[in-house]
Protein backbone atom coordinates (compact mmCIF):
# COMPACT_ATOMS: atom_id res chain seq x y z
CA UNK A 1 0.00 0.00 0.00
CA UNK A 2 1.20 3.55 -0.72
CA UNK A 3 3.08 5.30 1.77
CA UNK A 4 1.13 8.83 3.13
CA UNK A 5 1.71 11.20 5.35
CA UNK A 6 -1.06 12.02 7.87
CA UNK A 7 -1.59 15.00 10.21
CA UNK A 8 -3.17 14.84 13.74
CA UNK A 9 -3.74 17.85 15.35
CA UNK A 10 -4.09 18.38 19.39
CA UNK A 11 -4.77 20.59 22.38
CA UNK A 12 -1.62 23.15 22.56
CA UNK A 13 0.69 21.41 25.38
CA UNK A 14 -0.21 17.70 24.71
CA UNK A 15 1.71 17.14 21.60
CA UNK A 16 4.01 14.43 23.78
CA UNK A 17 1.02 12.39 24.57
CA UNK A 18 -0.47 11.90 21.07
CA UNK A 19 3.28 11.35 19.67
CA UNK A 20 3.61 8.47 22.03
CA UNK A 21 0.25 6.99 20.95
CA UNK A 22 1.10 7.17 17.34
CA UNK A 23 4.27 5.32 18.28
CA UNK A 24 2.69 3.09 20.55
CA UNK A 25 -0.14 2.18 16.88
CA UNK A 26 3.32 1.24 14.97
CA UNK A 27 4.07 4.56 13.51
CA UNK A 28 6.44 7.00 12.31
CA UNK A 29 6.70 10.16 13.77
CA UNK A 30 8.03 12.77 10.70
CA UNK A 31 7.31 16.31 12.24
CA UNK A 32 5.78 17.80 15.60
CA UNK A 33 4.58 21.39 15.74
CA UNK A 34 2.47 23.11 18.02
CA UNK A 35 -1.01 21.29 18.10
CA UNK A 36 -0.14 18.83 15.76
CA UNK A 37 1.68 15.80 14.94
CA UNK A 38 2.68 14.41 11.43
CA UNK A 39 3.39 10.79 11.30
CA UNK A 40 4.09 8.27 8.09
CA UNK A 41 1.78 5.61 7.29
CA UNK A 42 -0.58 3.80 4.34
CA UNK A 43 -4.44 4.13 3.84
CA UNK A 44 -5.20 1.68 6.50
CA UNK A 45 -3.19 4.06 8.71
CA UNK A 46 -6.30 6.50 8.16
CA UNK A 47 -8.99 3.92 9.64
CA UNK A 48 -6.21 2.68 12.29
CA UNK A 49 -5.55 6.43 13.39
CA UNK A 50 -9.58 7.64 13.72
CA UNK A 51 -10.42 4.37 15.46
CA UNK A 52 -7.95 3.82 18.02
CA UNK A 53 -6.18 7.50 18.76
CA UNK A 54 -7.89 9.30 22.03
CA UNK A 55 -5.79 12.22 22.24
CA UNK A 56 -6.17 13.57 18.49
CA UNK A 57 -8.40 16.04 17.59
CA UNK A 58 -8.62 14.74 13.75
CA UNK A 59 -6.87 12.82 11.48
CA UNK A 60 -5.98 14.98 7.65
CA UNK A 61 -4.45 13.15 4.84
CA UNK A 62 -1.52 15.69 3.86
CA UNK A 63 -1.48 16.43 0.40
CA UNK A 64 1.32 19.39 -0.21
CA UNK A 65 3.09 22.47 1.35
CA UNK A 66 2.84 25.11 -0.54
CA UNK A 67 4.59 28.63 -0.58
CA UNK A 68 2.13 31.89 -0.99
CA UNK A 69 2.54 35.59 -0.62
CA UNK A 70 -0.27 36.48 -2.72
CA UNK A 71 -3.46 35.22 -4.35
CA UNK A 72 -1.83 34.68 -7.45
CA UNK A 73 1.07 32.74 -5.94
CA UNK A 74 -1.45 30.63 -3.65
CA UNK A 75 -4.00 29.41 -7.10
CA UNK A 76 -1.20 28.93 -9.24
CA UNK A 77 0.35 26.48 -6.79
CA UNK A 78 -2.86 24.86 -5.40
CA UNK A 79 -3.00 23.80 -9.09
CA UNK A 80 0.02 22.17 -9.34
CA UNK A 81 -1.36 19.65 -6.61
CA UNK A 82 -2.46 16.41 -8.33
CA UNK A 83 -6.42 16.69 -6.70
CA UNK A 84 -7.57 13.82 -9.13
CA UNK A 85 -5.60 11.36 -7.13
CA UNK A 86 -7.52 11.78 -4.12
CA UNK A 87 -10.79 13.46 -5.48
CA UNK A 88 -13.26 11.96 -8.23
CA UNK A 89 -15.34 13.29 -10.93
CA UNK A 90 -18.14 13.41 -8.59
CA UNK A 91 -16.77 14.55 -5.37
CA UNK A 92 -18.06 17.27 -3.02
CA UNK A 93 -14.79 19.00 -2.17
CA UNK A 94 -14.37 22.41 -0.32
CA UNK A 95 -11.94 23.83 2.02
CA UNK A 96 -13.50 23.90 5.87
CA UNK A 97 -11.10 25.90 7.42
CA UNK A 98 -8.24 28.33 6.79
CA UNK A 99 -6.33 29.69 9.90
CA UNK A 100 -3.00 32.20 9.55
CA UNK A 101 -0.46 32.83 11.80
CA UNK A 102 2.40 35.58 10.72
CA UNK A 103 1.55 35.23 6.83
CA UNK A 104 0.59 37.83 4.38
CA UNK A 105 -2.61 36.31 3.75
CA UNK A 106 -4.24 35.94 6.39
CA UNK A 107 -8.63 36.16 5.25
CA UNK A 108 -9.51 32.65 5.64
CA UNK A 109 -12.74 33.32 3.48
CA UNK A 110 -9.93 34.99 0.75
CA UNK A 111 -7.75 31.65 1.53
CA UNK A 112 -10.34 29.40 0.93
CA UNK A 113 -12.35 30.51 -2.53
CA UNK A 114 -8.93 31.17 -3.67
CA UNK A 115 -8.06 27.42 -3.06
CA UNK A 116 -11.70 26.13 -4.28
CA UNK A 117 -10.98 27.75 -7.64
CA UNK A 118 -8.06 26.63 -8.38
CA UNK A 119 -8.90 23.03 -7.56
CA UNK A 120 -11.98 23.51 -9.85
CA UNK A 121 -10.19 24.46 -12.73
CA UNK A 122 -7.58 21.75 -12.46
CA UNK A 123 -10.57 19.13 -12.43
CA UNK A 124 -12.24 20.65 -14.69
CA UNK A 125 -9.05 19.67 -17.40
CA UNK A 126 -8.32 16.53 -16.14
CA UNK A 127 -12.02 15.28 -16.47
CA UNK A 128 -12.88 17.29 -18.99
CA UNK A 129 -16.00 19.10 -17.73
CA UNK A 130 -17.16 22.28 -17.18
CA UNK A 131 -19.62 21.57 -14.29
CA UNK A 132 -19.08 19.28 -11.08
CA UNK A 133 -22.02 17.95 -9.70
CA UNK A 134 -20.45 17.36 -6.46
CA UNK A 135 -22.82 14.49 -5.20
CA UNK A 136 -20.56 11.84 -4.65
CA UNK A 137 -18.21 11.30 -1.04
CA UNK A 138 -17.12 14.46 0.73
CA UNK A 139 -13.28 15.40 0.85
CA UNK A 140 -13.20 18.33 2.70
CA UNK A 141 -9.66 20.47 3.43
CA UNK A 142 -8.19 22.39 6.11
CA UNK A 143 -4.92 24.78 5.81
CA UNK A 144 -2.54 26.22 7.94
CA UNK A 145 -0.63 29.05 7.11
CA UNK A 146 2.25 29.63 9.20
CA UNK A 147 5.22 32.35 7.83
CA UNK A 148 4.13 32.24 3.97
CA UNK A 149 4.34 28.48 4.19
CA UNK A 150 0.93 26.46 3.66
CA UNK A 151 0.06 23.03 4.82
CA UNK A 152 -2.82 21.48 3.42
CA UNK A 153 -4.78 18.29 4.33
CA UNK A 154 -8.32 16.48 3.38
CA UNK A 155 -10.15 15.80 6.54
CA UNK A 156 -10.36 11.77 6.84
CA UNK A 157 -12.71 12.40 10.28
CA UNK A 158 -15.54 14.60 9.53
CA UNK A 159 -17.16 15.33 13.21
CA UNK A 160 -14.13 15.86 15.39
CA UNK A 161 -12.61 12.95 17.71
CA UNK A 162 -14.10 13.87 20.75
CA UNK A 163 -17.37 13.04 19.28
CA UNK A 164 -16.92 8.90 20.79
CA UNK A 165 -20.54 8.85 20.43
CA UNK A 166 -21.80 8.19 24.20
CA UNK A 167 -22.14 11.84 25.49
CA UNK A 168 -26.28 11.34 25.50
CA UNK A 169 -26.02 14.32 28.15
CA UNK A 170 -23.66 16.85 29.27
CA UNK A 171 -23.28 19.50 32.02
CA UNK A 172 -22.66 23.08 31.41
CA UNK A 173 -19.03 23.25 30.73
CA UNK A 174 -17.83 19.74 29.75
CA UNK A 175 -14.85 18.54 29.10
CA UNK A 176 -13.81 17.60 25.97
CA UNK A 177 -13.15 13.71 25.92
CA UNK A 178 -9.86 14.25 23.85
CA UNK A 179 -8.33 16.35 26.18
CA UNK A 180 -9.43 14.00 29.41
CA UNK A 181 -8.12 11.16 27.67
CA UNK A 182 -4.69 12.79 27.20
CA UNK A 183 -4.58 14.80 30.91
CA UNK A 184 -5.32 10.80 32.03
CA UNK A 185 -2.81 9.49 30.22
CA UNK A 186 -0.02 12.32 31.52
CA UNK A 187 -0.52 10.78 34.73
CA UNK A 188 0.91 7.56 36.07
CA UNK A 189 -2.40 6.01 36.84
CA UNK A 190 -2.68 2.73 36.36
CA UNK A 191 -6.23 0.72 36.17
CA UNK A 192 -5.09 -1.46 39.28
CA UNK A 193 -5.54 1.91 41.51
CA UNK A 194 -8.47 3.70 42.90
CA UNK A 195 -9.12 6.91 40.65
CA UNK A 196 -11.94 9.73 42.20
CA UNK A 197 -13.32 12.74 39.78
CA UNK A 198 -15.03 14.94 42.70
CA UNK A 199 -16.31 17.34 40.17
CA UNK A 200 -17.52 14.67 37.78
CA UNK A 201 -20.20 16.79 35.62
CA UNK A 202 -20.94 14.35 32.40
CA UNK A 203 -18.66 12.20 33.55
CA UNK A 204 -15.70 12.64 30.86
CA UNK A 205 -12.88 11.50 33.00
CA UNK A 206 -13.98 8.51 34.99
CA UNK A 207 -15.81 7.58 31.10
CA UNK A 208 -12.36 7.95 29.41
CA UNK A 209 -10.55 6.03 32.70
CA UNK A 210 -12.71 3.49 32.06
CA UNK A 211 -12.61 2.78 28.55
CA UNK A 212 -8.87 2.92 28.44
CA UNK A 213 -8.58 0.34 31.63
CA UNK A 214 -11.39 -1.97 29.35
CA UNK A 215 -9.18 -1.08 25.86
CA UNK A 216 -12.33 -0.09 24.41
CA UNK A 217 -11.08 1.78 21.09
CA UNK A 218 -12.85 5.75 21.08
CA UNK A 219 -13.78 5.42 17.74
CA UNK A 220 -15.20 2.12 17.35
CA UNK A 221 -18.36 3.54 17.73
CA UNK A 222 -19.39 5.95 15.52
CA UNK A 223 -18.86 6.38 11.58
CA UNK A 224 -16.12 8.93 9.72
CA UNK A 225 -16.37 10.66 6.39
CA UNK A 226 -13.60 9.20 5.27
CA UNK A 227 -15.58 5.57 4.83
CA UNK A 228 -17.33 6.45 1.33
CA UNK A 229 -14.11 6.80 0.24
CA UNK A 230 -13.96 3.92 -2.14
CA UNK A 231 -11.66 5.07 -4.45
CA UNK A 232 -8.80 5.83 -1.32
CA UNK A 233 -9.49 3.44 1.30
CA UNK A 234 -10.57 -0.10 0.35
CA UNK A 235 -13.33 -0.83 2.61
CA UNK A 236 -11.10 -4.10 4.26
CA UNK A 237 -9.44 -1.46 5.92
CA UNK A 238 -12.23 -0.34 8.02
CA UNK A 239 -13.55 -3.75 8.45
CA UNK A 240 -9.75 -5.28 9.95
CA UNK A 241 -9.62 -2.24 12.16
CA UNK A 242 -13.09 -3.00 14.02
CA UNK A 243 -12.40 -6.34 14.22
CA UNK A 244 -8.77 -5.80 15.93
CA UNK A 245 -11.08 -3.34 18.39
CA UNK A 246 -13.76 -5.37 19.02
CA UNK A 247 -11.18 -8.42 19.95
CA UNK A 248 -9.03 -5.72 22.18
CA UNK A 249 -11.85 -5.11 24.87
CA UNK A 250 -11.72 -6.50 28.03
CA UNK A 251 -15.01 -5.23 29.76
CA UNK A 252 -14.57 -7.31 32.79
CA UNK A 253 -11.12 -5.71 33.77
CA UNK A 254 -11.56 -5.00 37.69
CA UNK A 255 -10.95 -1.28 38.30
CA UNK A 256 -12.41 0.96 41.46
CA UNK A 257 -13.53 4.31 39.18
CA UNK A 258 -15.59 6.95 40.95
CA UNK A 259 -17.48 9.93 40.11
CA UNK A 260 -18.99 12.59 42.30
CA UNK A 261 -20.71 16.01 42.02
CA UNK A 262 -23.16 18.38 43.73
CA UNK A 263 -25.76 18.11 41.50
CA UNK A 264 -27.74 14.79 41.50
CA UNK A 265 -29.25 15.71 37.76
CA UNK A 266 -25.65 16.10 36.96
CA UNK A 267 -24.90 12.88 38.33
CA UNK A 268 -27.67 11.18 36.37
CA UNK A 269 -26.51 12.14 33.36
CA UNK A 270 -23.04 11.22 33.86
CA UNK A 271 -24.58 7.44 34.63
CA UNK A 272 -26.50 7.80 31.24
CA UNK A 273 -23.53 8.54 29.15
CA UNK A 274 -21.67 5.45 30.71
CA UNK A 275 -24.37 3.06 29.80
CA UNK A 276 -24.21 4.73 26.76
CA UNK A 277 -20.26 4.09 26.51
CA UNK A 278 -20.31 0.65 27.83
CA UNK A 279 -18.94 1.06 31.19
CA UNK A 280 -21.34 2.06 33.64
CA UNK A 281 -20.66 -0.94 35.57
CA UNK A 282 -17.19 0.06 35.73
CA UNK A 283 -17.76 3.41 37.44
CA UNK A 284 -19.48 4.28 41.03
CA UNK A 285 -21.27 7.35 40.89
CA UNK A 286 -22.85 9.36 43.98
CA UNK A 287 -23.95 12.73 44.64
CA UNK A 288 -21.51 14.26 46.97
CA UNK A 289 -19.74 17.56 47.53
CA UNK A 290 -15.85 17.58 48.10
CA UNK A 291 -15.99 18.62 50.80
CA UNK A 292 -17.14 15.35 51.92
CA UNK A 293 -14.13 13.41 49.93
CA UNK A 294 -13.37 10.82 52.14
CA UNK A 295 -11.73 7.35 51.39
CA UNK A 296 -10.05 4.76 52.94
CA UNK A 297 -7.64 3.00 50.70
CA UNK A 298 -4.10 4.54 49.94
CA UNK A 299 -2.24 5.52 46.54
CA UNK A 300 -5.60 6.39 44.65
CA UNK A 301 -5.78 9.50 42.30
CA UNK A 302 -7.94 12.49 41.92
CA UNK A 303 -8.03 13.85 38.04
CA UNK A 304 -10.61 16.05 37.94
CA UNK A 305 -11.85 19.74 36.36
CA UNK A 306 -13.10 21.95 39.12
CA UNK A 307 -14.85 25.41 38.12
CA UNK A 308 -12.68 27.68 36.35
CA UNK A 309 -15.30 30.60 37.28
CA UNK A 310 -15.10 31.92 33.39
CA UNK A 311 -18.45 33.98 34.88
CA UNK A 312 -17.57 36.79 37.12
CA UNK A 313 -20.46 35.66 39.69
CA UNK A 314 -18.61 32.57 40.31
CA UNK A 315 -15.47 34.16 40.94
CA UNK A 316 -16.25 35.12 44.76
CA UNK A 317 -16.70 31.77 45.39
CA UNK A 318 -13.77 29.63 44.45
CA UNK A 319 -11.34 30.62 47.49
CA UNK A 320 -13.85 28.68 49.20
CA UNK A 321 -13.79 26.01 46.72
CA UNK A 322 -10.14 25.79 46.30
CA UNK A 323 -10.02 25.78 50.22
CA UNK A 324 -12.19 22.54 50.22
CA UNK A 325 -10.37 20.90 47.49
CA UNK A 326 -7.39 21.56 49.56
CA UNK A 327 -8.56 20.63 53.12
CA UNK A 328 -10.05 17.10 51.27
CA UNK A 329 -6.83 16.18 49.40
CA UNK A 330 -4.95 16.56 52.34
CA UNK A 331 -7.48 13.89 54.43
CA UNK A 332 -6.23 11.35 51.87
CA UNK A 333 -3.38 9.43 52.66
CA UNK A 334 -0.85 9.10 50.02
CA UNK A 335 -2.59 9.95 46.97
CA UNK A 336 -2.08 12.09 44.00
CA UNK A 337 -3.89 14.59 42.77
CA UNK A 338 -4.40 16.19 39.09
CA UNK A 339 -6.49 19.02 38.26
CA UNK A 340 -7.21 21.44 35.36
CA UNK A 341 -7.90 25.40 35.79
CA UNK A 342 -7.85 27.92 34.59
CA UNK A 343 -8.05 29.51 38.03
CA UNK A 344 -4.67 31.17 38.92
CA UNK A 345 -4.52 31.15 42.52
CA UNK A 346 -5.68 27.53 42.89
CA UNK A 347 -2.48 26.55 44.13
CA UNK A 348 -2.64 29.92 46.78
CA UNK A 349 -5.72 28.36 48.06
CA UNK A 350 -5.36 24.60 47.92
CA UNK A 351 -2.50 25.65 50.15
CA UNK A 352 0.35 23.50 48.66
CA UNK A 353 2.68 24.27 45.70
CA UNK A 354 2.13 21.80 42.84
CA UNK A 355 4.89 18.74 42.17
CA UNK A 356 4.40 19.79 38.68
CA UNK A 357 2.40 22.26 36.71
CA UNK A 358 1.73 22.21 32.81
CA UNK A 359 0.16 24.57 30.82
CA UNK A 360 -2.26 23.37 28.06
CA UNK A 361 -4.86 25.69 25.93
CA UNK A 362 -8.66 24.66 26.16
CA UNK A 363 -9.80 25.78 23.13
CA UNK A 364 -9.14 29.50 24.08
CA UNK A 365 -8.99 29.12 27.93
CA UNK A 366 -5.49 29.03 28.99
CA UNK A 367 -5.24 26.70 31.50
CA UNK A 368 -3.04 24.80 34.20
CA UNK A 369 -2.58 21.18 34.47
CA UNK A 370 -1.72 21.14 38.23
CA UNK A 371 -0.06 18.01 39.62
CA UNK A 372 0.14 17.52 43.38
CA UNK A 373 2.29 13.84 43.30
CA UNK A 374 1.58 11.26 46.18
CA UNK A 375 4.18 8.48 46.93
CA UNK A 376 4.31 5.51 45.04
CA UNK A 377 2.87 2.25 46.53
CA UNK A 378 5.99 -0.18 47.97
CA UNK A 379 6.41 -3.29 45.20
CA UNK A 380 4.80 -6.39 46.17
CA UNK A 381 7.44 -8.83 46.84
CA UNK A 382 7.41 -12.06 45.05
CA UNK A 383 7.04 -14.94 47.48
CA UNK A 384 9.77 -17.01 46.98
CA UNK A 385 9.51 -20.60 45.47
CA UNK A 386 9.38 -23.36 47.28
CA UNK A 387 12.00 -25.93 46.76
CA UNK A 388 10.53 -29.21 45.68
Amino acid sequence: MKTIELIAPCHFGLESVLKREIQDLGYEISQVEDGRVTFIGDMEAVSYANIFLRSAERILLKVGCVHAETFDELFERTKEIPWENYIPKNGKFWVTKATSIKSKLFSPSDIQSIMKKAMVERLKKVYGVSWFEEDGPEYPLRVFFMKDEAVIGIDTTGMSLHKRGYRLLQSKAPLSETLAAALIMLTPWKGDRILVDPFCGSGTFPIEAAMMAANIAPGMNRSFISESWDNLIPKRCWYDALDEARENIDDKAEVDIQGYDIDGDVVKSARENARAAGVEHMIHFQQRPVSELRHPKKYGFVITNPPYGERLEEKASLPALYREIGESYRNLDAWSMYLITSYEDAEKYIGRKADKNRKIYNGMIKTYFYQFMGPRPPKIKRSEEKSC
